[in-house]
């Protein structure tokens, strides 16, 4: 009965030929990847252009997606990803030193529990 209940398709925005956006709806929220600080994470409408920022609650985590089953990033994205999200906390720790030109080689840790974790304060 849920099946027959779901969007048939999804909605579409489209200028001058572009897809712009597409979404849905339920009667619920959107499942998201990873869980977000809700009273962190909000919305800007800036020229037109709506900009959804979601604060991360386990801070470095790196997201395939930030919805569940969209948009997944490949295997090499995504480990691209991890190492910049690792330089920016080496950035962050560090704030005397300067890693914009640090690379890693081979497989990059996790930030998240990388020496002993992400410090908070």
């Amino acid at each position: 009965m849920a099946e027959k209940l779901d969007p048939e398709k999804r909605h579409s925005f489209v200028r001058e030929g572009k897809t712009v956006f597409e979404w849905d709806q339920t009667l619920e929220e959107h499942d998201l990847t990873c869980a977000v600080k809700t009273d962190s994470s909000f919305w800007t409408l800036e020229d037109g252009i709506m900009h959804l920022t979601l604060q991360k609650r386990d801070k470095g985590q790196t997201w395939a997606s930030p919805i569940l089953g969209e948009g997944q990033l490949d295997p090499c994205s995504s480990d691209l990803e991890q190492k910049r999200l690792m330089l920016q906390r080496f950035q962050e720790e560090n704030p005397g030193f300067d890693f914009s030109q640090a690379q890693f080689t081979g497989n990059c840790p996790d930030p998240r529990t990388f020496m002993g974790g992400i410090r908070n304060g």
